[in-house]
């Protein structure tokens, strides 16, 4: 059920965007590479294994048509792992606003008794609302949702909130 939401949602996005874009309701924020540092809630719906979650991610600033390559590592203090890669949507709307759908793929590992995500390949859908200050950091909330899709009978997902902060490889440079 949740594989089919996330494909809608997908097919949607395909056949908008173009469309919003042309009446320009937003356009693509073309920034450079960038660190993201997230710190938030795991399983915030659910509450099975509610936890602190810490995210470190690197979003590329290759083009791949609308999207974006990203890399993604997090904890949650409850000894959970998830590695992955995905693609995200960088939209600018307004000045200083940034609306980010992402999808990645990840490797969970680290069941807890109270939470089994049933696979150790899962998925997380991602939504964040940034705040783009003069220097492209950003200050962003975002909520996302982490399944296997059903490729396992079990199949529970799970929610986290977080708040990130984005800052620009420029901002590194000597």
């Amino acid at each position: 059920m949740v594989a089919a939401r996330v494909l809608v949602f997908t097919a949607m996005m395909a056949i908008s965007l173009p469309a919003m874009a042309a009446e320009n309701l937003f356009s693509l924020a073309k920034d450079t590479a960038y660190v993201r540092y997230s710190a938030g809630w795991f399983d915030i719906k659910a509450d099975k294994d509610a936890a602190p979650e810490f995210s470190l991610e690197y979003h590329d600033d290759t083009q791949l048509g609308w999207f974006k390559p990203f890399l993604h590592a997090s904890y949650v203090t409850n000894g959970m792992t998830f590695l992955g890669a995905g693609l995200l949507v960088d939209l600018q709307v307004g000045g200083n606003w940034i609306v980010q759908p992402s999808l990645a793929a990840t490797w969970w590992r680290g069941d807890t008794e109270k939470l089994d995500l049933g696979y150790p390949l899962i998925f997380r859908s991602r939504l964040e609302v940034a705040y783009r200050f003069k220097d492209k950091s950003r200050l962003g909330i975002s909520f996302a949702h982490s399944s296997n899709a059903h490729l396992d009978k079990q199949n529970p997902g799970t929610e986290t909130l977080m708040l990130n902060v984005s800052v620009p490889l420029t901002l590194f440079a000597f």
